[in-house]
């Protein structure tokens, strides 16, 4: 049975709705559930729901429908949980500028990395932050681009280290590098070795990829198509991440491209692996520090973005110079 519920009337002049009501109603319009809600932004229940029935008092309509089973949004709670929602993430961009301005490089900062960077790169950028910016707070959440990019725009991450050209508007990119890709093969294979081999090599070769939705199985396509290889050339998909990829080549399975920063971690496992050079232009990708246009945090990414070209000349890369794109890309394959 339906517990009694008498909504709001209309607004209450005089009064707004405040930021801990906002907040509420945010988070039970996302959990549909006032004991999850609580549990989730640290209030406890009785006050979640007060904090509720105010913001329906103060807005004068009904947000919630509820009953003794569920909690569902009414149409006008529906519509308003986004505009609340918008409010909230205003608010906490609000406050990350002011920490910002007051002291750079200092708080919390969440970087987005993609799979295919994080753990050839993230020694280099850990140790660079550690020692230049002590205070900084630095959290790392690894993810595919798509999702990466979602947590940007949704303000749930600040910047991103992944592979560019994005050609997304509202972001801004940053260029650090440029790394060739370098062919692997199982030992006594034709092109074990090899040096200078021609992108045409890659027509008719079994070509191991990683699944669908990293960046890197796109930018190896496009390599292979821009070699001339045809839609029906065989292309066996079997890896959910480059270690895995790379002991399915020594398996003799077939061969794979890897980017020449994850080489050295990823062969050292077996000697079974050979790694071949293309020639001149060889097939390379581009990575760079992505941000939202317009960020107050641009100075300090700007400066970020410095210091780890410098840190990168110990790589086996081709540091790029500094200068932002906005909506575009260099020179290399798209993720």
């Amino acid at each position: 049975m339906a517990s009694p519920y008498n909504p709001p009337r209309g607004p209450h002049r005089g009064k707004q709705p405040s930021f801990s009501q906002l907040r509420a109603f945010a988070a039970v319009a996302e959990h549909l559930h006032f004991r999850d809600a609580a549990a989730a932004i640290g209030m406890s229940q009785p006050a979640l729901s007060g904090a509720v029935s105010a913001l329906e008092e103060a807005l004068g309509v009904q947000l919630l429908e509820r009953t003794t089973r569920k909690v569902l949004l009414s149409p006008a709670g529906e519509r308003l949980a986004v505009r609340a929602r918008t409010v909230l993430d205003a608010v906490a961009e609000l406050m990350e500028e002011a920490e910002a301005a007051q002291a750079p490089f200092t708080g919390v900062l969440r970087l987005g990395v993609i799979p295919t960077v994080a753990p050839y790169l993230l020694p280099t950028v850990l140790r660079l932050v550690h020692r230049r910016w002590p205070e900084l707070d630095l959290q790392v959440h690894e993810e595919q681009t798509s999702s990466l990019l979602d947590g940007l725009a949704a303000g749930r991450l600040d910047l991103l280290l992944l592979a560019v050209p994005l050609g997304v508007p509202g972001i801004t990119e940053l260029p650090l590098f440029d790394e060739d890709f370098v062919l692997v093969t199982p030992e006594g294979h034709p092109l074990a070795g090899r040096d200078a081999i021609p992108r045409e090599a890659l027509k008719e070769l079994r070509l191991l990829l990683l699944d669908e939705g990293h960046c890197l199985r796109d930018q190896a396509l496009d390599i292979c198509r821009e070699a001339g290889r045809t839609e029906g050339a065989e292309v066996t998909t079997t890896a959910a991440g480059l270690a895995t990829l790379v002991q399915l080549v020594a398996g003799g399975l077939g061969v794979t491209l890897l980017p020449r920063t994850a080489v050295a971690v990823e062969t050292a496992r077996n000697t079974a692996l050979w790694t071949g050079g293309f020639a001149d232009p060889a097939p390379s990708r581009r990575i760079a520090l992505a941000m939202r246009t317009g960020t107050a945090r641009h100075a300090e990414f700007e400066e970020l973005a410095e210091a780890l070209r410098g840190a990168m000349e110990e790589l086996p890369v081709r540091v790029v110079g500094g200068g932002d794109r906005s909506g575009t890309g260099g020179p290399g394959s798209g993720a």
